[in-house]
């Protein structure tokens, strides 16, 4: 019976301290400190003197401005616990509060005095006094504890955020590097933290602590893995191809390091790099590598990047091109497997080299290669329809469109054969037609052909409602359709006709922009340069503005070697014509060339 009364006694004892802890704290929350204070006093004793219950039963006292109070109850703390150290630090915020600064900055020097050598609590007064954005106090609680436990790096992760919070970057790096020698698995963590807070310049300071870093422990992996990763955050991939290939030799790996490399230097178009690192694991892991195919193909793409992304190539140079390519058939065969390859020479072929008729036997051999990929096929009928309207074949070019189409019907590749379909319509004049059609394009799931297909169904539409006749517009298709053929000469006719017969026709910017484009093919960066800045200048409300400001700032970035002039028509772009899809990436690129770092 007595055990069954003292177990109730303990219960409703125990439902009283919760209730008083409740209360307290919604007392608290309110800011009713007087009313805190009283249920804190008696948790905290209740509790056999906790510390939480303590620290809320001080801060009550300080909110009412009772000092006096607090410090007898804070020495009288002190006196039980004198080992206590983060006693000291509530002292010293009572100090503060009371702005008396020296009395606060002894206390907070005691307790980093007064450490033990407990990780714990070298941890837990650190924090501290971090969240009272004590900076500098909680580098040297750190700093005492590492002496303390003779041990350098056992803190150095926190210090490196301490050293960031206080702008200290150089200190802060050095503190991270301290910490993967401790912990080299925090390495993706680091890198993180860097790619996050360093400023451009500080990349400088990183790359010379690693080179000391490497020569002091030519052993650790982790250094050099870091230095490669900063040259590619700075894109000097050269330079992250040589650490690359040195750890792939050094560690015996199958050349996955270096083949990412070289796809990350692919894609920012440094072509030259790409293709060493292709070309070193072709020699490096030879033919039984499991890359060996791949990144003979990959450098293959590369090399014809570099030659036409900058339109900087020579007849002799798109011959070396077409025999590499010729090669790398001739090794690999002309099956299915190569079918994607087979694509890129025929393009090469047709729109580089102009042998439409050697492009369109590659195409019609690759799409009835046994098994082939139905995608790859898809896209080889394509490009055969392609060809073959630049060839004047206009029913072969429909009825390979229409296949594509009735195989892909809701998918993207459908969608783009139906636009090409809808844009040959277009080309023959049935404009009617090829609006409808653009219409429904107008909603396909490929932002691309959705944008291509508004802008051409607004066109046809603004341009059939100017006259009775069609006429305008036919001789505009006529020109577009010799561009696509490359026949220049006769694009060039056309339009003269066009402006001669219809000097006031609305076509004018739409006339300038298609120059332009010519220009860009023959390589005459100038001419291209002023037309499309005619458009600017004397078509800003037209439909072509955007385009031409984006074009004229690719050409000034690319070709024209003028970021300045780039960046401002970047900026004009997003600024003045937010609601073009060329916006985003006007922003992307102008952020690019104002060198901020983006990931």
């Amino acid at each position: 019976m007595r055990s069954i009364l003292t177990a109730i006694a303990l219960l409703i004892g125990i439902t009283a301290f919760c209730q008083d802890a409740r209360l307290a704290q919604q007392y608290y929350q309110d800011g009713e400190f007087e009313k805190a204070s009283i249920l804190y006093e008696r948790l905290y004793k209740q509790s056999n003197y906790n510390d939480f219950y303590f620290d809320r039963y001080v801060e009550s006292l300080m909110a009412m401005d009772a000092y006096d109070d607090c410090e007898k109850v804070i020495k009288k703390q002190l006196k039980r616990a004198p080992d206590n150290v983060q006693l000291h630090v509530t002292y010293g915020k009572l100090f503060e509060r009371q702005i008396k600064d020296e009395e606060a900055d002894k206390q907070y020097e005691l307790a980093i005095e007064k450490l033990p050598e407990d990780q714990f609590t070298i941890t837990k007064l650190a924090n501290s006094f971090m969240r009272l954005t004590k900076y500098e106090l909680a580098t040297k609680t750190y700093e005492r504890g590492s002496q303390l436990l003779k041990d350098e790096q056992i803190f150095a992760y926190n210090l490196g955020e301490l050293y960031r919070r206080k702008g200290d970057n150089d200190k802060m790096i050095e503190s991270y590097l301290n910490s993967l020698a401790a912990n080299p698995d925090r390495i993706s963590s680091v890198k993180a933290i860097f790619q996050r807070y360093l400023l451009k310049d500080d990349y400088q300071e990183l790359q010379a602590q690693l080179y000391n870093r490497i020569q002091e422990n030519p052993d650790d992996i982790n250094y050099p893995e870091m230095l490669a990763w900063t040259f590619i955050q700075e894109k000097d991939y050269k330079s992250a191809f040589r650490q690359a290939r040195a750890l792939d030799r050094r560690l015996k790996e199958n050349g996955t390091r270096v083949f990412r490399l070289a796809q990350t230097a692919a894609n920012d178009k440094d072509y030259k790099t790409a293709i060493e690192a292709y070309e070193y694991l072709v020699e490096s892991q030879g033919p039984t590598s499991t890359y060996y195919l791949q990144a003979k193909e990959e450098a293959l793409r590369a090399r014809r990047m570099q030659l036409v992304d900058g339109f900087d190539y020579t007849v002799e140079d798109l011959r070396t091109l077409e025999t590499a390519y010729e090669s790398f058939l001739d090794e690999f065969g002309r099956t299915k497997l190569t079918a994607n390859i087979i694509l890129e020479l025929a393009e090469l072929e047709a729109l580089y080299i102009n042998d439409l008729d050697k492009s369109i036997q590659l195409l019609q051999e690759m799409i009835e290669y046994p098994n082939v990929n139905p995608t790859v096929q898809a896209h080889g009928k394509i490009s055969l329809a392609d060809y073959y309207l630049m060839q004047g074949e206009i029913w072969e070019a429909t009825l390979l469109y229409s296949q594509v189409d009735k195989a892909f019907k809701e998918g993207p590749l459908g969608h783009e054969a139906r636009f090409r379909n809808a844009k040959l319509s277009y080309f023959a004049g049935d404009f009617q037609w090829a609006q409808a059609q653009f219409d429904i394009l107008k909603a396909s799931t490929s932002k691309l052909i959705a944008n291509d297909a508004l802008d051409l169904s607004i066109f046809i539409m603004d341009n059939l409602n100017l006259d009775t006749t069609a006429e305008a517009l036919q001789l505009y298709a006529d020109a577009e359709l010799f561009v696509f053929q490359n026949k220049f000469d006769a694009a060039f006719e056309k339009l003269n006709i066009l402006s001669a017969g219809f000097p006031e026709h609305n076509l004018k910017d739409d006339q300038l922009y298609l120059k332009a484009q010519i220009y860009k093919k023959q390589k005459e960066f100038d001419k291209a340069a002023a037309a499309l800045q005619t458009i600017i200048d004397n078509y800003p409300e037209e439909i072509r503005a955007d385009n031409a400001i984006y074009e004229l700032a690719e050409l000034y970035e690319g070709q024209l070697n003028d970021t300045e002039k780039a960046k401002a028509l970047y900026e004009t772009l997003f600024i003045d014509y937010s609601g073009s899809t060329f916006a985003v990436e006007a922003r992307k690129r102008f952020r690019i060339l104002r060198g901020d770092n983006i990931q």
